[in-house]
């Protein structure tokens, strides 16, 4: 399985206030963000070398209505700190995109509030209707919505890559597994330096 810039888009997935900083609601659950955080560095290359190769950049962002109302079982009965610290609440900071990674004009936006970037929303039909084949994900967390989102991809018969160091998880084996399984049967996994080859980017335009 080939990647290359034709019928491709990248998937940016989750890099927000709430997930990668410092501030945000999975630090003050008590998570290790810097796991997190880690996975800017490759994303910021990735969009930058995706615009430049005229390859789609869509964005997905995981927002709840006020009071986390919308937010399931998995607010409900799993994890209900999820309310408590008001995590990624549409309109608030910690909802927004980090400001290095701020999408721009002719990205493409997905609203979830399920890990999965296909969930009740419009990517499918945007994919679709764009003619894309190829999707690159990124982003984080690796073994949560990086994961589903691959998964749910592959089920529909798009090529997916995931890129290993542009995903972040909180923990190291939960990372780990997440590839793995990933690699076996749903995705082609690789590194940033080998996307930007594939798409005939040149490394130091976008160091």
């Amino acid at each position: 399985m080939e990647l290359g810039k034709e019928r491709t888009a990248l998937i940016v997935v989750d890099m927000q206030n709430g997930f990668c900083t410092h501030e945000g609601s999975m630090a003050k659950l008590g998570f290790d963000v810097d796991r997190l955080m880690a996975a800017i560095p490759g994303c910021e290359r990735l969009a930058a070398a995706a615009r430049e190769a005229g390859v789609r950049v869509i964005y997905t962002q995981y927002v709840y209505q006020d009071g986390v109302a919308d937010g399931g079982v998995v607010v409900d009965e799993i994890f209900p700190a999820l309310r408590d610290v008001n995590l990624c609440v549409e309109g608030t900071w910690d909802a927004e995109i980090i400001e290095s990674m701020k999408p721009q004009k002719g990205d493409f936006i997905v609203k979830k509030n399920r890990p999965s970037a296909f969930y009740s929303t419009s990517l499918e039909s945007y994919l679709r209707s764009t003619k894309v084949e190829n999707v690159v994900i990124c982003g984080v967390t690796t073994n949560m919505c990086v994961e589903t989102t691959a998964r749910d991809a592959s089920q529909r018969d798009y090529r997916t890559f995931v890129v290993s160091d542009a995903t972040g998880e909180v923990e190291q084996d939960r990372y780990d597994v997440a590839l793995k399984s990933l690699g076996f049967l749903f995705a082609r996994v690789m590194t940033v330096n080998e996307v930007l080859d594939s798409w005939g980017v040149e490394l130091s335009n976008v160091a």
